[in-house]
Order: structure tokens, then C-alpha cells, then sequence
């Protein structure tokens, strides 16, 4: 009997790995083509203002400029555009590529130069006179809903952009009638995504033939090729986006900016070649935010420490607009939905106010709204610990969703299946040996050393299917995948699913060599280019593996059935009688080989004549898949952190953090782990360190990184991850999405442990990132 190949489950490193670390890999920057030319922005300088004449006639006159662009010039080719009306009362404005007649951010477009060089551009900008006319702005999230405050559109009489309510009626009573109610007040600050290789586009329209060209540092290649045709009026069929290597998204990259569709407008108007690669520092204005909220939350328990009833109000500042394509709500929409998921509640409920700013727009970043909703949800249940006198662990397990009662809905109409906080919590407890944790933090506070633990419990939701991506403007209800087998006996995977850096190219190939008995290394899987790949949604929301992967699956294993059947036909057997491992098609039984899968290729091709009479054999299949279960799969796990306060600078040290997830069946472990550890150094950045800060005025004050700080290598502890696999019973492969997890139960996990720290002080802080001032602060020293 042949011995069962199993890649899935196996931990291999990427493939592609030595061609990116060898400075083999071709990121944006690295496409040229002849004639080629470059763009640089001139951008507001203002949060408001009116803008008046614009006098380019110096800028034009430099020598190496070719042209310079305002709206007046894109107009006529370049249609604006309202944000798609995900959220229904949502209040849509009108956005353009360059800004018309106001400015709304610092930031914003307003004049385009192109040039020979990148620094030409910059230079003539230097020489673009423009007539300004300030307007009061509305910047301080606080104050953005009181009454007589600046609006962030004069037109508007408020910056409410959208209200709603979730979850159960407000009502009163379920806190009027239990013996403990605990309430507290939150603050989230801006940070922004910082991936390695900043946005940018470059792009090719040739007149002679009405084609457009488009490279783009993206995740949805089919996606950017529907929007350009909408944005400029061109045959999508002559439109082809190609996306390479990503150095990183964190979701900054799933967002189409202003500056891109102006440079592609702009190569369409001048029929040249044109490239865009935002600096550091217009990336720190330009790039999506995100995570700006403050949220009051509610507790009630009964006297045994069951949960009666949450309550939770989010005011989420968004800047002027909402993102492009989807929407900016999403971020305090699932904050308040997914607070209390892994939860017995008998009632909950939220309320929303999304607001308006004059300051750059708020967008989908790693985790979308989740670890605000863990933190909030995780910092009450210690503080309800506390207040009991009883273990934290021991109250989240009193209250949990038993492992065996999904599927599920919770109160805010969250659909939850096959999770397993019980076993988590469980295999956490082993890993972390808590009563000796919590005897050694106790001793070394009678010396003066303040150490604090923290749990965060989540669920999170991920992979997003075919009915919410169709509430995306020209997202695809779909994903495909095109298989062949060429003569060679090796796999071509063309699949709509794209690698934004995190291993989904390794993951499919592991995969289709399960599905097809071939090596990992004889896959080749080809994505990123609208041209070469069937359409779909590209990636976001951790949906490559739960989508691609079972794409990936179901395809191949129909490819596997066309090839013993092949073979069956010309072995004279019958299929069932037939398996396939390591690229050899043998007996079932006893393993004996029969012929190898390329040479039953180059027969196929090659030789058909050897085959039996019939219908044309053909080694390519086509699949579509649109996907039958829930818009999101929901997916779970607990973190813990240990930390050391210094009371006297209000430094945290990381000293050590686990994890323990259930992502359904693991493809490579190797590689989730990895996403989990890069997701937790993310959280604790939210944490600790990243946030982007404003003056009054609307000016940000720190858009470098000299002072906008993110962890580096020696701030981050040893990071234990082990997983518990609850196969997602949906799908075949039951794989569910497993990028955001670690973003996601980190915030909640350092906060809770600061204030384990600093709570025998009588000190509590619930404002991220916790810096050394804020500590201080909280502890009265500053």
C-alpha cells in the first residue's frame, strides 16, 4: 500500500524566500521601462482651506519638467468618486484625484509635476505658487460632535458621518438589578501601517491601442483593474494590473489613494509612462490611519460572577472621507460586534457615532476594530476579577462559550462556529504554570519590582466570501483558479488569491501537493497579474488560505480524478485502482509503480495516439468558487503577557508572551507561527510605542521615524505560540484566517498586564499606547 503523502501540516520555509533575501525579488521600485518618467505631489500644507489661483507657469518652465497637472487637467478623463455604500445611512462625499477648489487633510493632492526624475519634481514643486484660504477645522475627536464646532466640510451643519446601534435596545435595567456593575472610559490613539516598501504605481498608457498598464503595489490586482475602468472610462478588457512582490500591506494596500488614480489619469493624459513611489514621509500623511477611537464600556455580573449584560458607546474619527473602495465605519463597527464574542452574555448592546476630522482618513489596518474590542472587553473582565477577588482565568472559564455549543449567534449577530476557548485557555494555563507566575510576581513586589500577567481571549473574523465582498465596490463575488500539468509532469496554480509577504504562494503549494501527489517543489503558482490569473478578490482580512487554499483544494483533487482516469485508461485499470505520490502514479494497494505523471503527460501532449479513442484528455482545469458559508469565519485564541512597570520611569518591560490559537487545520505551522509572532509585535506597537500625534491645528507632528516609534527587535519578548486545531467544518481543507490573530490579542494582553503591575498601587491606565508619561501619570508621579 502506497504510504500517505501529507504536505499540509508540514512546517517548510517559503520558497521564494532566498530569491527576496538575495535582493532577487522585484518590488515596485524596481520596474523600468523606456521612457519612463516620474511624479511628485504638491500637497496641502493646511487641514482646511480654500484654495484660489495656482500658478504653475514657474514649475512648467524647469528644465527636465514635462507637465504639470491640476484637476482642471484630470477632469475631463478622470471621474470622482463616493465611497460604496457598505454601511447604509453612511453620509458619502465626493472625492477627486486632485483636490479642486478645498483642501480637507494635510496631505491631500492638490498638484501633480511630472518629470524626468523624481527629484525634478520635487524641485518644481518648490516653485508652484498657491493661494490659500484657511478654514477653522474640526481635529480634536473630543470635541468634533459639540455643538459650534469647526466642520470638517463647511457645507455640513455636523461631522456625524454615521450613527447606529447594535446588538440589544439600550435599556437601563439589566445594570439597575445586578450586584456588580464596572464601567470605564477607553482612548485609542492614530497610528498608521509602516510597511517596508512604501505605495506606489507605475503606469503605462498607450494611445495607439487604448491599453492601459498598471503596476501596483496592491493585493487585488482584478479589483485595481475594474476601479481604473470606472475612474477613467477605458475598456476594462484593455486594462492589465500587475502587482509584485509586496513588501507588506497590514491593509494599508487594499485601499486605491488619490495620488495613484491621479498618477494613472496623468500617464492616460500624457501618453507616457509614469511612476509613483510615496516617500516616508508623505507615506505618514497620505497612507490610511487607523484605531483612533474612545469607547465607555459596561459591565454587569451576578453575585457568582456570571455575566449579565455589556454595553458598550464608539466614537471613531474617520478624516474627511471614508476609504476607497469599502469603508472607514468598519473599524467601530467591529469593535462594538466582536467585544464579548467569546462570551455567555444575555445581553448586549452598542452604540456607534462616526465622525468626520480634517485629518487623513481611516482605513482597514491589521485586525480592523478587533483589539479594540479585546482590549476593552479583556480590561473589564480583570477589573471584574479584581473586584471579586477571584483568579481572572478561572472567571473567563465560568463564562465562556462551552467548546461544545456551536454553532452560535451572539447578541450583536455574529455568527460563531467550531471555536475552542476552553481548550485554549486550558493549554495556555500549562504553558504559563500560572500559580508559580503569580507567587513569583507577589514576592518581587515586596522588593519593589512590579510585575503584572494579563490574558486576552478573542474571537476574530476573518476571510472574507463572496456576500461581503459585493458590498466592496468592484469586488468580486468570486475567486478562480486555473490548474495545469504541463509535459514536464510539473504544476502551473494560476489563482486570484495574491502573496502580500506572508507565505500564501508556500501554502498552495503544499496544498495541491497533497491534492495532486506531486512535490511542493514541482508547484508553481503564478498571481498578482490580471492578465495571467482568473478573477477574484485578491487577499484581505486573512482570507488567502481559508479561500485560496480550499480553491487550491478543490481543484486539484478534481484534476487528481481527470489523471487516473487517464492513466486508468491507459494502463487498462480502473482509477479507483490507481494513486498518485511524488509525481508516480502506482497501485493503490501495493505501492507497485506504473508510470510517472510526466511521462503520462508527454503522451497527453505529445503522443495521443497511445491512448485509447475518446473524448481529448486535457491536464487543465478552470474552477470558481463562491463561497456557501458565513461573510466571515470566525477564528480564536488567548493571549498572555508578562511585563515589569519601573514605577520611576514608567518604562514596561516585555519579559514574555504566549499564544494560543485555533485556526482550524494548519497548513504550515512554521509560517502561522510567524504571523502570529510578526501580528503580536504589531499589537504591542499599538500597545506601547505607535501613535501618531497632532497638533491643534491639524498638523501632524511626527511623521518620521525618528519620532514615531515602533518596537524594535530588543524590545520584543520570547513569544510562545502553540495552536489547537478546530477544522472549520465548511470547507474541505478547514482552514480558517490566521494573519490578524496576534494584532489582535496583543493590545489586550500588555494592557492587562501594566495594570495587574501597577494596580496594587492603586493605579489603573486605560489610554494605548501606555508610554512613559501616560504610566507616570496614572501613578501620580507626573
Amino acid at each position: 500500500m502506497m504510504k500517505s503523502q501529507r504536505a499540509i501540516g508540514s512546517s517548510r520555509p517559503r520558497a521564494e524566500a532566498k530569491v527576496l533575501v538575495r535582493g532577487q525579488g522585484q518590488y515596485l521600485d524596481d520596474v523600468d521601462m523606456p521612457g519612463l518618467l516620474h511624479i511628485a505631489f504638491l500637497r496641502s500644507p493646511y487641514p482646511h482651506a480654500g484654495i484660489g489661483v495656482i500658478n504653475v507657469a514657474a514649475a512648467q518652465a524647469l528644465d527636465g519638467v514635462v507637465k504639470v497637472v491640476t484637476w482642471n487637467d484630470l477632469s475631463p478623463i478622470c471621474k470622482g468618486w463616493e465611497t460604496s455604500q457598505t454601511y447604509a445611512g453612511l453620509l458619502i462625499r465626493l472625492q477627486t484625484a486632485l483636490a479642486d477648489s478645498k483642501v480637507v487633510f494635510v496631505g491631500q493632492p492638490v498638484v501633480a509635476v511630472v518629470a524626468e526624475t523624481r527629484a525634478i519634481a520635487e524641485d518644481a514643486i518648490e516653485l508652484i505658487e498657491v493661494e490659500w484660504n484657511p478654514e477653522p477645522a474640526a481635529c480634536e475627536l473630543d470635541q468634533a460632535l459639540t455643538e459650534g464646532s469647526a466642520t470638517a466640510h463647511t457645507d455640513l451643519k455636523s461631522n456625524l458621518a454615521y450613527h447606529a446601534k447594535i446588538g440589544d435596545p439600550i435599556s437601563p435595567h439589566p445594570f439597575e438589578t445586578a450586584e456588580h456593575v464596572l464601567e470605564e472610559s477607553f482612548s485609542f490613539n492614530r497610528l498608521t501601517g509602516c510597511s517596508m516598501e512604501t505605495r506606489g504605481v507605475v503606469a503605462s498608457y498607450l494611445e495607439s491601442d487604448e491599453s492601459l498598464t498598471v503596476y501596483q503595489s496592491h493585493t487585488a490586482p482584478h479589483q485595481l483593474r475594474s476601479l481604473y475602468s470606472m475612474h477613467l472610462g477605458l475598456d476594462e478588457g484593455r486594462i492589465r494590473v500587475i502587482c509584485p512582490h509586496v513588501g507588506g500591506s497590514f491593509g494599508v494596500k487594499i485601499h486605491l489613494y488619490a495620488d495613484e488614480i491621479a498618477t494613472v489619469a496623468t500617464s492616460r493624459l500624457i501618453g507616457k509612462p509614469i511612476k509613483f513611489i510615496a516617500d516616508r514621509m508623505e507615506s505618514f500623511v497620505s497612507d490610511i490611519h487607523a484605531r483612533e477611537q474612545k469607547l465607555y464600556a459596561r459591565l454587569a455580573l451576578d453575585g457568582e460572577g456570571h455575566f449579565l449584560a455589556w454595553e458598550a458607546h464608539c466614537r471613531l474619527a474617520i478624516g474627511p472621507f471614508s476609504t476607497h473602495p469599502g469603508s472607514s465605519v468598519q473599524e467601530g463597527d467591529e469593535a462594538l460586534r466582536v467585544a464579548m464574542a467569546p462570551y455567555v452574555v444575555p445581553y448586549v448592546s452598542g452604540e456607534l457615532d462616526v465622525v468626520f476630522q480634517n485629518k487623513t482618513m481611516v482605513g482597514q489596518y491589521r485586525g480592523v476594530g478587533h483589539p479594540m474590542a479585546v482590549a476593552i472587553t479583556e480590561f473589564m473582565i480583570d477589573q471584574a476579577a479584581a473586584r471579586l477577588g477571584v483568579e481572572p482565568a478561572e472567571l473567563r472559564l465560568k463564562n465562556f462559550i462551552p467548546d461544545d455549543s456551536y454553532p452560535s449567534k451572539t447578541r450583536t449577530g455574529v455568527d460563531l462556529d467550531a471555536l475552542s476557548h476552553e481548550k485554549c485557555m486550558n493549554r495556555l494555563l500549562e504553558l504559563v504554570e500560572l500559580p508559580t507566575l503569580r507567587a513569583e510576581n507577589a514576592r518581587l513586589r515586596n522588593e519593589g519590582i512590579y510585575r503584572g500577567f494579563g490574558f486576552a481571549t478573542f474571537v476574530e473574523r476573518t476571510a472574507t466570501n463572496a456576500p461581503m465582498s459585493a458590498h466592496i465596490r468592484k469586488a468580486t463575488a468570486q475567486d478562480g483558479v486555473t490548474l495545469t500539468i504541463d509535459p514536464s509532469g510539473a504544476v502551473r496554480c494560476s489563482i486570484s488569491v495574491t502573496d502580500q509577504g506572508q507565505g500564501t504562494h508556500a501554502v498552495l503549494s503544499q496544498i495541491l501537493s497533497d491534492a495532486l501527489g506531486v512535490p511542493p517543489e514541482r508547484v508553481k503558482i503564478v498571481s498578482g497579474d490580471s492578465q495571467a490569473t482568473p478573477y477574484g478578490s485578491g487577499v484581505r482580512a486573512s482570507r488567502g488560505t481559508p479561500v485560496g487554499g480550499e480553491l487550491a483544494l478543490q481543484a486539484g483533487r478534481e484534476l487528481r480524478e481527470v489523471v487516473l482516469k487517464a492513466a486508468g485508461q491507459l494502463l487498462q485499470t480502473q482509477p479507483e485502482a490507481l494513486d498518485i505520490q511524488d509525481g508516480i502514479i502506482a497501485e493503490a494497494l501495493t505501492g507497485s509503480p506504473s508510470i510517472s505523471l510526466a511521462d503520462l503527460a508527454e503522451i497527453i501532449y505529445f503522443k495521443p495516439q497511445l491512448l485509447p479513442k475518446g473524448p481529448q484528455i486535457s491536464l487543465s482545469l478552470s474552477k470558481h468558487l463562491g463561497h456557501d458559508w458565513p461573510a466571515l469565519v470566525p477564528t480564536n485564541g488567548i493571549q498572555a503577557s508578562l511585563v515589569e512597570v519601573d514605577v520611576k520611569t514608567g518604562f514596561v518591560r516585555l519579559l514574555k508572551h504566549w499564544a494560543v490559537d485555533d485556526f482550524g487545520t494548519v497548513v504550515n505551522p512554521l509560517l502561522v507561527s510567524e504571523q502570529v509572532r510578526g501580528g503580536i509585535a504589531q499589537g504591542i506597537g499599538q500597545a506601547l510605542f505607535e501613535e501618531l500625534v497632532y497638533s491643534e491645528d491639524g498638523q501632524l507632528l511626527n511623521g518620521t521615524f525618528a519620532d514615531y516609534f515602533i518596537p524594535l527587535a530588543a524590545d520584543l519578548p520570547d513569544v510562545i505560540v502553540e495552536h489547537v486545531e478546530t477544522p472549520w467544518p465548511h470547507t474541505a481543507l478547514g482552514a480558517k484566517g490566521a494573519g490578524e490573530a496576534g494584532a489582535t490579542g496583543a493590545v489586550g494582553a500588555v494592557l492587562n498586564a501594566v495594570n495587574d503591575a501597577i494596580r496594587p498601587l492603586g493605579a489603573k491606565i486605560t489610554e494605548v499606547p501606555m508610554t512613559p508619561a501616560r504610566i507616570l501619570k496614572a501613578l501620580g508621579r507626573l
